[in-house]
């Protein structure tokens, strides 16, 4: 593969998991404000661009490894976002006055050390041989297993703002 088709399906693949991402935003928006059809309508779209994000991910050749290659690359990938991406962007945040682009930065970052501690477990081939169920906050993102806390460790959320990944 050349150099500018790998170029050109990584910018795809970001493009498209981005638009997936804002698609299921205006989803929730649409649902809130009594739009249930457009909500479907976004919802819809988030899953195809989603299929296409996947699709050109495949096609980047060695992206996608083994199970366990592709833990130990979660696993890094969130320890760097702990340790350098989300410093810098408090800290940018910080100094240009955007106190909620902070708390959202500085809560994700405070995710960060739980979404660590699960792949570690995927990593170490500790996950229970049981199914386990995960419940995730949708203000702050982080994971909680079995059941969803009385309240979120990292924003305070209660039980009802927690999503069960089925």
């Amino acid at each position: 593969m050349s150099e500018r088709t790998e170029q050109n399906l990584a910018y795809a693949f970001a493009a498209e998991s981005k638009a997936a991402a804002r698609n299921t935003a205006f989803a929730q928006k649409a649902d809130h404000d009594g739009n249930p059809q457009t909500a479907r309508l976004f919802r819809t779209l988030a899953e195809s661009e989603s299929v296409r994000a996947r699709r050109y991910l495949m096609l980047l050749r060695g992206k996608i490894g083994s199970t366990q290659d592709n833990l130990t690359a979660a696993y890094q990938n969130e320890i760097k976002a702990y340790e350098e991406e989300y410093p810098r962007m408090i800290q940018e945040a910080v100094g240009e006055g955007l106190t909620t682009a902070e708390t959202a930065f500085a809560q994700t970052r405070k995710v960060e050390p739980y979404h660590i501690a699960l792949l570690k477990k995927g990593i170490e081939n500790t996950l229970p041989g049981v199914d386990l169920d995960y419940y995730i906050c949708q203000i702050c993102g982080y994971i909680s297993e079995s059941r969803a806390p009385e309240q979120c460790p990292v924003c305070g959320a209660i039980p009802g703002k927690f999503k069960l990944v089925v």
